[in-house]
């Protein structure tokens, strides 16, 4: 009756090549056969796999286009390489935090899920809110159109690119990534690892030219590096805040911890590997600019990659925009895998429609979830001031985050039962919450009216949560509109919901 059961369980579905399923008494293969024809996203994020999940959404266009904030407020060359490596530490004592809890708590979703943990529905719905109606889409706008301006910069060189032509192969761009995610994992993460590949190598022929400088004795804008004429003081919160932000992406992979093979093991040790790499490339990549630039000429270069390579590399230089933009592809595509799992398990918590955590019956992709930002992203690329709502939005990301990270020490105190198979010591999360919060502070104090309205948005989901989440009594007709709106995307995205 049991091997009966087994089977009747997968019996309404054939396999690709036609065949029913059989019963799973005979051996442990069996049983593997069938978990690889089971509906529902499977282990395939191997430690290679998330590294470049990782290193492929943390190194976007900013250091090839303008590392130039950190050294505009720390004040000088010798500060601003201080400022690259204390900024790595912090994010490694972040990224360090979120392995705690991503070992714990073996969800996917990310800052979503961990709020839940701690603090409750609302609070997570909150955050939920405001990535969805604004942040996500403006940071995969704003990813995309970096994409589009540097892959057409070697056809139209040195002429200036027609701001259609920016947004048209912005969008062929962003269309092919949505494309990607929804018909494959694994062609997924197999074109991450290609993507973070070129990546680490644009860094490396950029490296390579510019320590054959410094070994040559080309240390002239070196000298009085840490000239203290020019530190301000006042100046280095903002330079930290720049920096942080060109780190940010360590916590990508808590966004698909149940698809991580492992995870005890694979999280930590992604973690770890990637915050060594990004750090030591970004320290060596500035130290190579210098050995060209001199601060000033670094400040006054609006693509500094490009600037470094037409000074040494000749025509080799038109090359360097295409690695910007398949620099930006690979963050579109990493910031892509993870954000679909943040949307799916919020649907699995009833907090998003309940097609968004329904998995593709041949492809075995969140197809519902991958497609929701498309839409919206596309809206706010054609008509939207995307840059001014990441200035209102950059805010809300260090305040969440400190939330997330003040949310594993409440832990520690709630529930100290729960099972740790890594554990950082508590100095590490208090360090980096600290910070989380001086940045946030600093935003409230320097830039008060867009920081504020930043905030005024995400409280919009306060009264959003009451209206479609806390009160279940919905009239009739609306609940029949939205199981209808359910069963319609379901019926045309072939999409059924995941077996466990």
């Amino acid at each position: 009756m049991t091997e009966r059961l087994a089977c009747t369980r997968n019996d309404g579905r054939h396999t690709e090549n036609g065949h029913h399923c059989e019963t799973q008494s005979d051996t442990g293969g069996k049983l593997e056969d069938e978990d690889e024809k089971k509906v529902g996203l499977g282990k395939k994020v191997t430690l290679l796999r998330g590294v470049s999940i990782i290193i492929g959404t943390i190194i976007g266009a900013g250091i090839f286009i303008s590392p130039k904030g950190i050294l505009q407020h720390s004040g000088s060359i010798g500060m601003s390489l201080v400022v690259w490596i204390a900024c790595g530490v912090l994010s490694l004592f972040g990224a360090l935090s979120y392995a705690e809890l991503g070992t714990c708590i073996k969800k996917s979703g990310g800052h979503y899920t961990y709020l839940m943990e701690a603090f409750g529905p609302q609070m997570a719905f909150i955050r939920l809110w405001a990535d969805l109606i604004a942040i996500r889409p403006a940071a995969m706008a704003v990813i995309s159109l970096a994409f589009g301006q540097y892959i057409l910069e070697p056809l139209f060189m040195p002429c200036h690119i027609p701001p259609v032509a920016i947004k048209l192969a912005t969008a062929i761009g962003l269309t092919s990534v949505m494309y990607l995610n929804c018909m494959s994992v694994t062609w997924t993460a197999r074109v991450q690892i290609l993507l973070t590949f070129s990546k680490l190598l644009a860094i490396i022929v950029i490296i390579l030219p510019g320590m054959y400088q410094l070994f040559r004795g080309e240390t002239r804008n070196f000298e009085n590096a840490f000239d203290l004429n020019n530190v301000k003081l006042s100046g280095m919160p903002l330079a930290f805040y720049s920096g942080m932000y060109a780190y940010a992406g360590w916590f990508y992979l808590n966004f698909v911890t149940e698809e991580v093979d492992n995870p005890e093991r694979t999280v930590p040790l992604a973690i770890c590997i990637s915050m060594a790499i990004v750090t030591f490339c970004y320290v060596l990549t500035n130290v190579a600019y210098y050995t060209v630039m001199s601060a000033e000429e670094l400040l006054a270069s609006p693509a500094v990659a490009v600037t470094f390579a037409e000074r040494l590399m000749g025509n080799f230089s038109l090359a360097v925009p295409v690695f910007v933009a398949l620099s930006c592809y690979g963050s579109m595509n990493g910031c892509l895998f993870a954000l679909s799992r943040m949307f799916y398990v919020a649907s699995r918590e009833g907090q998003l429609p309940q097609v968004l955590s329904m998995i593709h019956v041949r492809r075995h992709t969140p197809l519902a979830a991958v497609f929701i930002l498309y839409p919206m992203t596309l809206l706010q690329l054609f008509v939207g001031d995307i840059y001014s709502l990441l200035n209102f939005m950059s805010f809300l990301r260090w305040l969440f985050i400190g939330i997330v990270v003040l949310g594993l020490i409440y832990l520690r105190y709630t529930k100290p039962d729960l099972p740790r198979p890594f554990k950082v010591p508590l100095f590490i999360p208090v360090v980096f919450c600290f910070i989380c919060f001086c940045m946030v502070f600093m935003s409230l104090y320097s830039d008060p009216v867009n920081t504020g309205i930043g905030f005024a948005i995400s409280l919009t989901g306060i009264p959003a949560y009451y209206i479609f989440i806390h009160f279940n009594n919905r009239p009739q007709w609306l609940q029949e509109a939205l199981d209808s709106f359910n069963r319609t995307l379901q019926i045309l995205l072939m999409v059924v919901p995941a077996e466990e």
